[in-house]
């Protein structure tokens, strides 16, 4: 949910208002900042997962850690499992665990201002796995070439019928322009500069980027609790991060029908352009309430769901043979940067040097090293070897991945 913290905002301006329009700048300077909560619990074994932020104006950066509260997840009435602070304003577990079915839990909340918060009871939904998970080449509504991944499941008791999906994407990366061979600033007074080998090999790297949308699925209509052909991610086929090989993990998370209906509506909200103007207040319920103060607003919702999750993996030529792959999303084109500067009265280093020192740019081609013979009074001779250019260079990404992803393969990777 932390995708949605400025959505979250929006709710906030909402809940705290009594008339349909909303005197934007004014409500964003004023409102009163309320606690976020973050609280899925599942039965995947586990360091569970808590955090706790505040809302935060859109002239902010980001949300508000709340830092220094106590966290505990009570089980049955009694037993409590704490959470500790391991980074600002996300709490972990004292120890693994996975939930158990017909177990009640319950979140409580202490801040560090003394107030106190408390949750309903939940218990974790029906477990429901992943039957299927598959990609095809597909046009979609909007006419876009590309590939859909697609999820079925099927949950034959009928009582899962709330499904929400997620997904962790991983890809691999190959620098366009990489080259053996690397410019390093050996002295910025004068402008020296080497043309050294590589130490580390730049060219491959893997990059894993999280779900960002609310994906939401309910058989609750239908005739049976199967999930058939839904589309939990759509790439388009210029899409760079198919380009080579690609892998995706989706995980279906059973919800009760509280909690979907919480996702449903922050859903709503977010993809609703005119939401400040027609939204009435009451359109969104946490099951987080304060027990210090009944009319403190609190945003978030606490869970106790069921994961079932599938990897998949694909290459491009796979499913586009004989085609050329998507353009890199940098331009690569090389370009040469002086070594000094074009005033022949001073030693002023050129373009090479401020863009090797801000690292904005690394080596493609043109150097080389050469013979540089100093003579002396005394008759003696001194042969150096420096590097000189032309010094064709292209922007980071394109010769050295590591400016957008990392060397390191995922311990899941397959090739």
């Amino acid at each position: 949910m932390k995708k949605y913290i400025k959505t979250v905002i929006l709710v906030t301006l909402i809940l705290t208002s009594c008339v349909d329009e909303i005197d934007f700048v004014e409500e964003v300077e004023t409102f009163d900042s309320a606690l976020v909560v973050e609280a899925t619990i599942t039965n995947e074994f586990k360091f569970q997962e808590i955090i706790l932020s505040k809302t935060y104006n859109f002239e902010e950066d980001g949300p508000n850690p709340e830092s220094n509260a106590q966290v505990k997840l009570i089980k049955n009435g009694s037993e409590a499992i704490v959470f500790t602070e391991t980074e600002p304003g996300i709490y972990l577990s004292e120890f693994e665990f996975s939930a158990q079915q017909n177990v009640d839990y319950q979140l409580k909340i202490t801040t560090n201002n003394g107030r106190s918060y408390t949750s309903n009871t939940n218990q974790l939904t029906q477990i429901t796995q992943i039957d299927e998970l598959y990609a095809e080449r597909i046009t979609n509504d909007q006419g876009k070439n590309g590939m859909a991944i697609f999820v079925d499941s099927f949950d034959p008791s009928g009582n899962s019928k709330y499904y929400k999906y997620e997904y962790e994407e991983t890809y691999k990366i190959i620098s366009p322009k990489w080259v053996p061979k690397e410019i390093v600033v050996l002295d910025n007074a004068t402008c020296e500069v080497d043309l050294i080998d590589r130490v580390e090999d730049v060219q491959v790297c893997y990059r894993t980027d999280n779900s960002t949308a609310i994906n939401l699925f309910d058989t609750s209509p239908l005739s049976e609790d199967r999930v058939s052909n839904h589309e939990v991610r759509f790439i388009n086929s210029e899409d760079y991060i198919i380009s080579y090989r690609y892998s995706i993990l989706v995980k279906q998370i059973v919800q009760s029908f509280e909690a979907h209906s919480f996702y449903k509506t922050l859903k709503d909200l977010s993809e609703d352009g005119s939401l400040l103007s027609h939204i009435q207040p009451g359109n969104i319920v946490s099951n987080i309430v304060s027990t210090t103060n009944s009319n403190e607003i609190v945003v978030g919702f606490f869970e106790v769901s069921t994961v079932s999750e599938k990897r998949l993996y694909f290459n491009y030529e796979d499913f586009y043979p004989n085609e050329g792959i998507p353009d890199f999303p940098v331009i690569c084109d090389p370009v040469e940067h002086s070594q000094f500067s074009p005033n022949p009265n001073m030693l002023v280093c050129g373009t090479l040097i401020s863009e090797l020192n801000s690292d904005r740019v690394v080596y493609h081609n043109g150097a080389s090293k050469v013979a540089d013979t100093t003579f002396f009074e005394d008759g003696s001779i001194i042969i150096d070897t420096i590097t000189r250019g032309p010094f064709n260079m292209v922007l980071k990404p394109c010769g050295d991945c590591t400016a957008i992803g990392e060397t390191t393969v995922p311990d899941f990777w397959i090739d």
